[in-house]
């Protein structure tokens, strides 16, 4: 298997400095960091950092496989709200520019099924903003959780657009929307640019559009996630890691599989563990 094995560094919910340190220290071959400021983000990042940044990260023998470039709220449902998300959008390619990276991975919000107003919304704003990567060399990522994968499959081929393609998060597949991950993998493969090593399980079935609402505004109703889903540690939950990344390498991904954690109270220890994990699968 030609996969790579990245850290997303704001999983260890450390200082950046130190996050690179730790990271380093694992010997893998690239970071990913939120360079907006939303929800797991450790950094606080503007425009004149970037030539730093890359130096710094470099001087560790790391590169930037992506970004994450996160708004928070419906993503792009709203129209009004667009207005704002789609130049923060654009100064966020401009960054991935700067910083020499050329993906920048996101959630756009739940994905109608069938073609309504929403769906032509969030249509419009990813097809302009798309294009706008496009000139830079740049790719934006849809993260997979929201919607079944052939949902998303479609609305990437109806937008259009080349530079529109996808982060498979096997966990949010296996918790949200209880779908097969292999299958999932041959659905999504013209679109697959990125990955997230995630793993987790489905408690028992919810509405996703009630979750990222839930996740979207703050949680109002106090509904208790927990019910519906756990994340775990690489190779604890039911992504089935050995099926997955053989299916990745059937459809030629030779990327980043980037570890991400976003629950537990041993960071450090549980990326450690998972860099050994996925190093066992890959060397066979």
């Amino acid at each position: 298997m030609n996969l790579k094995i990245g850290v997303l560094i704001d999983s260890l919910r450390l200082p950046f400095s130190e996050a690179l340190k730790e990271t380093a220290r694992l010997s893998v071959d690239s970071i990913q960091m939120y360079i907006s400021s939303y929800q797991m983000s450790t950094g606080s990042f503007v425009f004149s950092d970037a030539k730093k940044i890359t130096k710094q990260v470099r001087s560790h023998n790391l590169e930037i496989s992506a970004l994450v470039g996160d708004l928070g709220g419906h993503g792009f449902e709203r129209k009004d709200d667009n207005k704002e998300k789609i130049p923060q959008m654009k100064a966020i390619v401009d960054f991935a520019q700067e910083l020499e990276t050329n993906i920048i991975t996101t959630h756009i919000g739940v994905i109608p099924e069938h073609k309504n107003n929403q769906y032509l919304i969030m249509q419009e704003a990813l097809s302009e903003i798309a294009s706008y990567a496009k000139t830079a060399g740049i790719y934006l990522a849809v993260e997979t959780g929201p919607e079944k994968s052939a949902v998303l499959n479609q609305f990437i081929t109806d937008t259009g657009e080349t530079h529109l393609k996808v982060n498979f998060d096997p966990a949010n597949i296996v918790m949200v929307q209880g779908e097969d991950v292999t299958k999932a993998v041959e659905t999504l493969k013209n679109h697959i640019i990125y990955t997230h090593a995630k793993d987790g399980k489905m408690i028992k079935k919810c509405n996703p559009k009630q979750i990222y609402n839930a996740f979207a505004e703050g949680n109002p109703e106090n509904l208790n996630i927990d019910e519906y889903f756990v994340e775990l540690t690489l190779g604890s939950g039911d992504v089935g890691f050995p099926s997955y990344l053989k299916a990745l390498d059937m459809i030629g991904y030779s990327g980043s599989l980037t570890i991400e954690r976003e629950a537990g109270e041993n960071r450090i220890e549980d990326v450690k563990n998972g860099v050994a994990f996925l190093r066992r699968i890959i060397n066979g």
